[in-house]
């Protein structure tokens, strides 16, 4: 049971739609702790972001796991990829984050991550979900299963991150500016960079358990963008909710999204002759990131949208970075999933070794002119199957004769269909995205 988001609509899993009640918590807990113990005895570490529910569906959750016989490590508010990393630190049986990253302070969700920091085997998955359908029994009250909280998880994680770069690294004169979209990594990102010597601003780090990504972070790059101009800083770093996405702004304002970051860290490993393999990227990326890693010899394919898709393809290939153009970037020659932070350091670190700024860094990828429109979809026919929908989406594709793509495809978190038009031709493309957007809104009335 991967990320799923928490909305109006329930949970959807493998086996069915679950709802979304401190009830359904309860028994999830319950679920995911019998489903460990039948392997022997286990303990679970359990993360959040800052989201007023998280208080809510944490003790709920504690009490079903509990229940079962599993002994809980609470670690409070910690980005998503701590869960990951110290789930492995203490050889805990899972990982479960109650989160739903980037979305409003209304929705939340569930990532488990295995003993090893990566995602649930399919099996595991599918017993959690059988168990939800059966009766709920409470283990004797000796075998109930006891709850601690790590008090110096920061600490450790901090420590961690840090030893992502090298003991030298000293940011030493670098101005830095952090949009921590008041969410998981309030406390923990500013210091990492004031401890390897960067002089930090920080915006959006005082959560209230309403105003995680609220017009801040990175879906909402304003504040950062006016931040780093205003503070004249050499660039500044947005991170979602709970810490697994992260954008970046050069010290001209402009925006520079998980491509172009992928592609910095990209180059500077394979300079060093360290890239393992190539680059894996999904079906939103832009063209430009494929042509520009083309330039330099480094193969190139796209997965699924989605950092599970990307971490899917990167196991199967043996390779070692990855990433969305929504900030998703994989490092797994550091850690086993999508870090933010551990990402933003990759990227300093190569700007250091270049002497360059953000902005150089950036112009060695073209980006091809990309129009991403939303369609609201509410159900009954798939618009993305629909026939005359295939037929415009052909049409399109034919007519750019070569030098673009199309691609539509349902969002997995929101009731939405995207329509995403790329090509060298800016005036084109947007044209063919505003009719093809017409077309599937038609067909969603």
């Amino acid at each position: 049971m991967t990320k799923k988001y928490f909305g109006t609509d329930g949970i959807r899993g493998r086996v069915g739609v679950y709802p979304i009640t401190p009830d359904f918590m309860l028994k999830l807990g319950w679920a995911a702790g019998m489903a460990f113990r039948s392997m022997g005895a286990c303990r679970i570490l359990v993360g959040k972001d800052t989201r007023i529910s998280g208080y809510m569906f944490e003790s709920a959750l504690e009490a079903g796991l509990s229940a079962a016989g599993a002994d809980v490590m609470l670690l409070g508010p910690m980005p998503t990829p701590a869960i990951a990393y110290l789930t492995r630190t203490f050889h805990a049986e899972a990982g479960i984050v109650i989160s739903a990253s980037h979305n409003p302070h209304d929705d939340n969700g569930i990532k488990f991550f295995s003993g090893e920091g990566t995602k649930l085997p399919d099996e595991v998955e599918l017993m959690i979900e059988e168990l939800l359908d059966a009766q709920m029994t409470v283990v004797d009250s000796d075998k109930l299963g006891k709850v601690s909280r790590i008090n110096d998880a920061s600490g450790r994680y901090i420590e961690f991150c840090k030893s992502s770069v090298p003991t030298s690294t000293n940011f030493s004169g670098l101005k830095v500016v952090l949009d921590c979209a008041h969410g998981a990594t309030y406390k923990v990102a500013p210091s990492v960079f004031k401890e390897l010597g960067a002089n930090v601003t920080v915006l959006s780090a005082q959560p209230n358990g309403l105003n995680i990504n609220d017009n801040c972070g990175s879906t909402h790059m304003e504040s950062l963008q006016a931040a780093v101009l205003s503070e004249k800083a050499d660039l500044g770093i947005a991170f979602d909710g709970d810490g697994d996405r992260v954008l970046m702004v050069d010290h001209t304002g402009a925006v520079v999204d998980g491509d172009e970051l992928l592609f910095i860290i990209a180059r500077d490993l394979h300079e060093r002759g360290k890239l393992q393999g190539g680059v894996v990227g999904t079906l939103m990326s832009n063209l430009g990131l494929e042509l520009a890693l083309a330039d330099l010899g480094i193969p190139f394919v796209r997965a699924g949208v989605g950092d599970r898709y990307v971490i899917a393809a990167l196991q199967e290939r043996d390779w070692q970075v990855g990433g969305e153009n929504s900030g998703h970037i994989v490092c797994f020659q550091h850690t086993t999933t999508g870090d933010a932070i551990i990402a933003a350091l990759q990227v300093l670190l190569a700007l250091r070794r270049r002497g360059e700024s953000l902005a150089q860094a950036r112009q060695a990828l073209r980006k091809c002119p990309q129009v991403l429109l939303n369609v609201r979809f509410g159900g009954g026919v798939d618009p993305v199957e629909h026939p005359a929908v295939k037929e415009a989406c052909a049409r399109v594709t034919g007519e750019m004769n070569g030098r673009g793509r199309v691609l539509l495809r349902k969002s997995g978190t929101e009731p939405l269909v995207r329509v995403m038009v790329e090509g060298d031709d800016e005036k084109m493309v947007r044209g063919y995205a505003e009719e093809l957007t017409k077309l599937v809104s038609e067909v969603c009335a």
